[in-house]
């Protein structure tokens, strides 16, 4: 009979820790979750949605702890369950907490984002920091001195930084244009190649920008941080639209500007992309060959509205001058026979 209850006992503590596990689980999350809905921000969601992945194992390795000490196994035996059970938690914790940081990183407008911009490079070296420091944990737990370990970490990665200068010249870049959020994941840029496009991502090696014809540029990262790059959402997105404008030397200039500024204002209103609080303006500039010269100023949302902006102004302006009379002159050369004393019959 004592036998039976040896043996029972300890897988009775087993299973009971999984149906408690199972109700707590229920019960606890169903709380949480209601109370999360309430509040403002999604990290609380996200922590939830985590706790809720290894919430069940944690109860079994309760379980399981407890049912080692009242189990009849020799101390030796006990002692290597005990490990075995502490490392399956520490490896638990650390990747909970490994997901958890991933997940806070990637989540839109958080406050982690503002000091770990959302990057391949940035995830990566957060998930290794954390399976890094789990990884240590287990080792000292196991009781193996990491002294040496460190130590030949230490001389091994003098010989590796030798051996690997230009990829260690690329990972720390590509870390120093993370940190320094003046490139960030989504943002169009336009370097001095002549290449533009948005971010797709900040890697180890490179930086993937994707161009507006769909395909993808991989730029080294000890190059980008080097190059002179145009960033068309930084400090912000919006942005002026410049278009250039001649008129005929015989157009009222009071009248011009009036009717280009209708005309840009309507394209504000009214073509997607712009922004309709913002009032156009025009500014002269040249009396060139043939033409006054002007610039209109508008505004757009993102770099990559101008195009549909401009393509909408100068279909409207040009229908518009037709109506008001307003004419916008071919490219002409002009001869003055007379300044130049030409001879007329020899020409005739």
């Amino acid at each position: 009979m004592k036998n039976i209850i040896d043996v029972v006992l300890p897988i009775g503590i087993i299973v009971a820790s999984f149906i408690i596990g199972l109700i707590l689980r229920k019960i606890i999350f169903t709380s949480l979750a209601r109370w999360a809905k309430k509040t403002n921000t999604q990290a609380d969601d996200i922590i939830i949605n985590e706790l809720n992945r290894p919430f069940i194992l944690w109860c079994l390795i309760i379980g399981l702890f407890f049912a080692s000490q009242v189990s009849t196994l020799a101390p030796q035996w006990i002692d290597i369950v005990v490990k075995i059970i502490v490392v399956l938690g520490i490896l638990s914790v650390t990747v909970f907490l490994a997901r958890t940081s991933i997940s806070l990183i990637s989540m839109p407008n958080g406050r982690l984002r503002r000091y770990l911009p959302e990057s391949t490079l940035t995830q990566s070296l957060v998930k290794i920091f954390i399976y890094a420091f789990g990884i240590l944990m287990i080792l000292n737990t196991l009781g193996i001195s990491i002294a040496p370990i460190l130590t030949a970490f230490g001389l091994g990665g003098l010989a590796v930084a030798l051996a690997l200068q230009d990829t260690l010249s690329n990972l720390f870049a590509g870390f120093y244009i993370t940190l320094s959020k003046q490139i960030r994941v989504g943002d169009f840029v336009k370097l001095e190649s002549g290449e533009e496009g948005y971010v797709v991502d900040i890697g180890w090696r490179a930086t993937r920008v994707r161009m507006l014809p769909n395909n993808v540029v991989l730029i080294p990262n000890s190059k980008l941080a080097q190059s002179v790059i145009t960033n068309y959402y930084f400090p912000e997105t919006e942005l002026a639209v410049l278009v250039q404008v001649g008129v005929h030397y015989d157009s009222d200039l009071e009248h011009v500007e009036r009717v280009t500024i209708e005309v840009g204002e309507e394209v504000m209103r009214e073509v997607k992309g712009g922004v309709p609080e913002f009032t156009p303006f025009i500014r002269y500039h040249t009396f060139s060959d043939f033409s006054i010269n002007f610039t209109v100023i508008l505004r757009a949302k993102e770099f990559v509205d101008n195009y549909l902006i401009k393509h909408e102004f100068i279909k409207r302006l040009h229908k518009r001058y037709k109506e008001e009379g307003i004419t916008i002159p071919y490219p002409i050369h002009a001869l003055n026979y007379t300044q130049e004393k030409v001879d007329m019959q020899k020409v005739t």
